[in-house]
């Protein structure tokens, strides 16, 4: 028979595996796989292969051979504690961003415990088990195979009568699990147990109490020794150890998983939007502001109260209806399309809204500024003719550069399809698929494909950013839709007079604003550019004799549009530059006698370089470039401007 691997043609037995067309194939595939994906879904090595299916090895460098990697990696640590300590009942354990967890009932461990657990995982690993697949023939046969296991079985209950109910088995180890997973547990080369954190059975505070035990690993010691290394940088870089120092932001236990955005923060922040809205001004994006909340009736239109009500707040405040906060930016905006008639000349219109959402999320998972319950997406709805889907794709990625490249962040981008659960027809999917792989073709970056990974309602782009040491973050999408045109009833009068429903594009690039301040807060280490910076200036007199001068200055630099701050203190010199280094101030100005004299500053940098008796409108004319130009500070790589 004849089967179709990563787009070459092969002709194998009847009955053949994805595992024996691997082995088959170990010599000419460029990498070690871990994963396959068999008609875009992931199965495992044992799969059997039909007439044209097509099959695509993936390897740990991609999302979804991390996945399986870290989920089979969990099992390991399961069973190893399942050996080593008696009465307990493990629950869930999934591959998590970076690693994995699993949490268990009836444990009770300390960090010392950890060396002792990684050591069975390492005989576990070296027994080399191959993960066998069972699938139970109905709900009632998997409950009874897990009948001694609450917490299994409750899993069991909560699932579709129709639902494929499967477990896996490796050595004495039986669990309930979807997969797929590892060929064999040979492949582990490296692993480190990280840390023991108390959790709640199902994320419910009034559920059990758990014993989650996180990990990592790898397919070589490198890796591992390499990851290791960057949690120790990131440690350093705690956005929440960061924020705290330099007085940026805070969170309340009145009000979880909502930032309080300090005076230092919101210079931070006004001036990410400030660049953000010129930015969409410039690109000819009309800029809108919608409700935060908004009657029941609107979200059942859109398909949030039927798949998202959980994670909405909602009131009953107003003549008995119910209101919901939004938790997208997205109805409201085909609301305000949809007020007044539109044509072909009016398209592509690109309406972007800076807009607040609240979304309910486990108090478990609230984590600083990366997750919380109220944030600002940076939203643009774009909507547009099929015959210019490939074109506002690349006016959109032409966006993404110039954002993400001012930050100095890496990027690059996935392209999702078509789901095996989907709206619209085959013929929309494939122009909207064959649009934005067109598009990403053409402004010529190389682009990962998650084949079957779309939307529901349309396919997308990804948008990964990669900060300063090397950590990856998905910051944005753009994401094709044909479905809420739909629900809304949105047209335009085509030239022929005839009424059309638009493509619509969802777009965001910063993502979560919340999100995007923490993530440049660790990429800069809270050393923020000069454009960026919440505090540029620390003017430190030498003695109250040049406060005046300080003052005077002071009033100079804030015309340019610059926070200043003047340490009155009667600190020495040292102690006022220690105090402002600390505070990462961009430039520290020295006023003395001399300076005072002739009408000059000496500077200070940050890192401890310093320049002497630079004439005020020299250093006026240099920073100002510098903060323009937006670029990382250059008063000391070049020569200061005569």
């Amino acid at each position: 028979m004849k089967v179709k691997v990563d787009q070459e043609i092969l002709e194998v037995e009847a009955g053949a595996t994805a595992g024996q067309i691997a082995h088959l194939l170990k010599k000419t595939m460029p990498h070690q796989a871990v994963g396959v994906k068999i008609n875009g879904q992931s199965c495992d090595f044992t799969q059997l292969l039909k007439e044209g299916d097509e099959i695509c090895f993936f390897d740990f460098d991609k999302s979804e051979g991390k996945e399986v990697f870290w989920h089979t990696s969990a099992h390991i640590l399961a069973q190893a504690v399942l050996r080593l300590f008696k009465g307990v009942k493990p629950t869930i354990g999934p591959p998590i961003e970076n690693g994995f967890y699993y949490d268990f009932a009836g444990l009770t461990l300390s960090d010392n415990d950890l060396p002792r657990i990684e050591k069975e995982m390492k005989k576990i690993i070296n027994e080399n088990f191959k993960p066998e697949r069972v699938e139970f023939k109905n709900k009632k046969e998997a409950i009874e195979a897990f009948k001694d296991n609450s917490y299994k079985v409750e899993l069991i209950e909560s699932f579709e009568e129709n639902s494929i109910f499967s477990a896996y088995k490796q050595g004495e180890f039986f669990d309930l699990c979807k997969g797929p997973h590892l060929q064999n547990l040979g492949k582990v080369k490296a692993l480190k147990l990280l840390k023991i954190s108390g959790s709640y059975w199902r994320g419910d505070a009034k559920g059990d109490a758990l014993t989650r035990i996180y990990g990592v690993s790898f397919p070589s010691k490198d890796l591992l020794k390499e990851h290791l290394h960057r949690l120790e940088e990131a440690k350093k870089r705690d956005h929440r150890v960061i924020g705290t120092a330099l007085n940026l932001y805070s969170f309340k236990e009145e009000a979880p998983g909502m930032a309080f955005i300090h005076p230092h923060g919101m210079r931070i922040w006004d001036k990410l939007t400030e660049f953000w809205r010129n930015l969409h001004q410039r690109n000819n994006y009309g800029v809108i502001l919608t409700p935060q909340l908004m009657v029941q009736e609107l979200w059942e239109t859109s398909g949030h109260w039927q798949h998202y009500k959980e994670n909405m707040f909602t009131s009953t405040a107003h003549h008995d209806k119910v209101y919901a906060i939004k938790p997208m930016n997205c109805p409201g905006c085909m609301l305000y399309y949809k007020g007044e008639s539109h044509s072909y000349r009016d398209l592509p219109l690109r309406i972007a809204e800076f807009g607040h959402v609240h979304r309910q999320e486990p108090s478990g998972a609230l984590n600083g500024l990366f997750r919380v319950q109220s944030f600002h997406q940076d939203d643009a709805h774009i909507f547009m003719r099929k015959c210019q889907i490939k074109d506002e794709i690349l006016e959109v990625l032409d966006l993404v550069k110039e954002i993400y490249e001012t930050f100095d962040l890496e990027y690059s981008f996935e392209l999702s399809t078509k789901p095996e659960k989907a709206i619209g027809s085959d013929e929309d999917w494939e122009i909207t698929t064959q649009g934005l792989r067109e598009a990403l073709d053409a402004w010529g970056a190389d682009y990962q494909v998650n084949e079957g990974d779309g939307a529901f309602y349309g396919p997308k782009i990804d948008l990964h950013v990669k900060d300063a040491i090397g950590r990856s973050w998905q910051c944005g999408t753009v994401q094709l839709d044909m479905s809420l045109p739909e629900k809304f009833n949105l047209t335009y009068k085509e030239s022929d007079g005839s009424m059309q429903r638009p493509i619509m594009i969802h777009r965001a690039i910063f993502g979560s604003m919340e999100r995007f301040l923490a993530i440049l807060v660790e990429h800069y280490a809270g050393r923020f550019p000069l454009w960026l910076s919440p505090r540029p200036f620390a003017l430190l007199p030498v003695s109250k004799t040049h406060i005046e001068y300080a003052e005077k200055l002071a009033k100079q630099i804030e015309a340019q549009g610059f926070f200043v701050s003047i340490d009155k203190s009667d600190d020495s010199v040292s102690k006022k530059v220690r105090t402002a280094q600390k505070k990462q101030f961009n430039y520290m100005l020295v006023l003395g006698d001399k300076e005072m004299e002739e009408g000059c500053v000496s500077v200070r940098k940050r890192t401890g370089e310093m320049i002497n008796l630079i004439p005020v409108d020299t250093f006026l004319k240099t920073v100002e470039n510098e903060n323009s130009s937006k670029s990382a500070e250059s008063l000391f790589k070049n020569k200061v401007e005569a």
